[in-house]
């Protein structure tokens, strides 16, 4: 038999709550603390705080408009990393190509977005979380080449 899931959207991203049938996903549901979306949100953006104010400011700034990267050799990475990078420093790991285009332009780099982005779907780093929308996101693919490849080797070159 299937698996039934609900997700509930946050700032960070999404948590999936799941269960064998509607009556254990309702009672799955009830059993979470009355304010538990708003605890797991503070959680997350204390421990975002307390690793981007020290190793990721010599990477990232986020502003009210989204991530800039602010790198002292913004050539030092591939037009993929840069968009991977704006991605994921975005609220909910995604965002559309033109605000990804004037972020990845107010961070000293220029290029084709769609185009990138396309070729960076064919490698199943990123994709449409809703298909007919313009906004992309990282896949978990994606997410794990950043935290494992891209973040790893920024953090040694500073």
């Amino acid at each position: 038999m299937g698996r039934i899931q609900a997700e509930i959207k946050t700032s960070f991203g999404k948590i999936v709550i799941e269960g064998s049938t509607a009556d254990e996903l309702v009672k799955m549901i009830k059993s979470l603390p009355e304010n538990f979306v708003n605890e797991v949100e503070h959680a997350i953006s204390a421990i975002f705080s307390q690793s981007s104010s020290g190793e990721l400011d010599n990477i990232v700034r986020i502003t009210e408009d989204g991530p800039i990267l602010i790198l002292k050799d913004i050539k030092a990475i591939t037009q993929y990393e840069a968009i991977a990078l704006i991605l994921y420093f975005s609220e909910s790991r995604c965002n559309k190509p033109s605000n990804i285009r004037c972020l990845l332009e107010r961070s000293g780099v220029n290029l084709q977005v769609s185009s990138r982005i396309n070729e960076m779907a064919k490698r199943g780093l990123v994709f449409k979380p809703v298909p007919g929308k313009p906004e992309w996101a990282l896949s978990p693919k994606g997410e794990r080449w950043v935290e494992e490849e891209v973040l790893p080797k920024l953090r040694k070159n500073l």
